[in-house]
């Protein structure tokens, strides 16, 4: 069976993003870029939430990403693509297919399909969802070197208990810390 891997930045206060949004304060160089391809290499399919969808298709297909990042840039829009979204009327970036039955059954679904392990990028409120049915298999979490003071968390109130174990910690010249979890299965 695939797994699914969920992989977001977070400050060391534990928000996901500024309060308007903001994204400026994640730490990523040469390293990082380094990391993203090993990590995107695990993977044969990207899935995502709607917001996060938007602000990834706004970006990868453009000649700055192929610029600034030609080889992720290549994998970005080369990939299958998973949106998931009640809002969106299409999804047109490449090769990306517009998911809008529910969440926990479509993905149940694509778990056990043939294939290498599935990344979940960034999207904290589908993360929330797949964590409530217990379908997320790995959590990566970068900490980021910076206070935020305010912004969206990335574990929502709401959340129920969930126990994890380290299995692992990688920290980059950044000062960027990456803890990887398992949830504790009882």
């Amino acid at each position: 069976m695939r797994k699914l891997i969920t992989f977001n930045m977070m400050s060391l206060d534990g928000f996901f993003e500024g309060p308007g949004g903001e994204l400026d304060w994640h730490h990523v160089d040469g390293e990082f870029n380094e990391f993203a391809l090993e990590q995107i290499g695990t993977a044969d399919t990207l899935l995502f939430g709607r917001k996060t969808y938007e602000l990834m298709a706004g970006y990868w297909p453009t000649p700055e990403a192929a610029t600034d990042d030609p080889a992720v840039a290549s994998i970005m829009n080369s990939y299958p693509k998973i949106v998931f979204s009640e809002t969106l009327d299409k999804a047109d970036w490449n090769n990306t297919r517009l998911v809008k039955e529910p969440v926990a059954e479509a993905v149940t679904r694509l778990k056990q399909q043939p294939g290498k392990d599935m990344l979940l990028l960034g999207s904290a409120f589908l993360s929330s969802t797949l964590m409530q049915h217990r379908l997320i298999d790995e959590f990566r979490v970068m900490i980021n070197p910076v206070v935020l003071g305010k912004g969206n968390p990335l574990f929502l109130p709401a959340q129920d208990k969930l126990e994890l174990q380290l299995l692992k910690v990688k920290v980059f010249n950044s000062g960027n810390v990456l803890l990887f979890y398992q949830p504790v299965r009882k």
